[in-house]
């Protein structure tokens, strides 16, 4: 009687174990430098924190100019406000001012 002899290998049982390891590299790797990643999230942060210093400052300058809106507007003319602006869009003075320039 002839028996035939297989080796045993264990190459299959490391198949499905290797592939699920190379999935979570995968992921792993892109959950920390992806375009949604860790990293990203720091920069858009840092991002986040400069605009919102840039808008602080552009609700004050709005807020500065909005005053000097409404010292122009009908009821509320201050002469001295007009006269400051109809100086400068002209660029014209008196000969006993004095001129400071910015």
């Amino acid at each position: 009687m002839w028996t035939k002899q297989k080796k045993n290998r264990h190459t299959g049982r490391l198949i499905v174990p290797a592939v699920a390891a190379s999935f979570l590299a995968y992921f792993a790797v892109h959950a920390k430098s992806g375009q949604y990643g860790i990293e990203a999230k720091a920069a858009l942060e840092q991002d986040l924190a400069t605009r919102q210093a840039s808008l602080g400052r552009l609700v004050k300058e709005r807020e500065s100019l909005e005053k000097r809106v409404q010292l122009l507007h009908d009821g509320t003319l201050e002469r001295d406000m007009l006269d400051e602006q109809a100086r400068r869009a002209l660029n014209m003075g008196t000969e006993d001012e004095i001129v400071i320039l910015r």
